[in-house]
């Protein structure tokens, strides 16, 4: 029996608004590393001054516009949808990536929480396919919309035939 065809179309649901903030929060943790470090190499290196004193203002100008404008432009880009036939999602900020995996070709469905998103209450969540293109993604989903989705997956994929390859 042949499937279905599975059309490409913008996915329904947006993740939540708390993901906002975990991504200000990731960019600001990974530039102030970056930045400390730059800073101590800046302080420690005498010599060094002349060179590292321009990358060190490059960065903190950087570090500060992605972390304005890179958490709200995924809020406006990242959304995804379950159905009966497929898992939708579109994931990005620079670069755009639409995917969609038919329900048969899913092999794992796993949340994701680190220690930011645990305590945002939120989760990332991975549905792995046969895909050579690796998993499909969807971070910050409320927690409990994640884990009751990937309970639903496991449900549906349990009632789909095929041997997801």
């Amino acid at each position: 029996m042949a499937e279905q065809p599975i059309d490409l179309r913008p996915p329904e649901h947006r993740v939540e608004r708390r993901a906002i903030g975990l991504w200000v929060l990731q960019s600001v943790i990974g530039f102030g590393i970056l930045a400390g470090l730059l800073t101590a190499a800046y302080l420690i290196i005498g010599p060094a001054r002349s060179w590292l004193g321009p990358i060190l203002v490059v960065v903190a100008v950087w570090g500060a516009g992605v972390t304005l404008v890179m958490p709200l432009w995924r809020y406006a880009v990242h959304r995804w949808e379950v159905t009966e036939e497929a898992v939708y999602a579109v994931t990005g900020w620079v670069v755009r990536e639409w995917r969609v995996a038919p329900i048969s070709r899913i092999q794992t469905v796993d949340t994701i929480r680190g220690p930011l998103e645990q305590a945002l209450n939120l989760a990332t969540l991975e549905v792995t396919t046969a895909s050579s293109r690796g998993a499909i993604k969807v971070p910050g989903m409320d927690a409990a919309v994640a884990a009751q989705v990937a309970a639903d997956l496991a449900k549906i994929t349990q009632r789909t035939p095929g041997d997801a390859t």
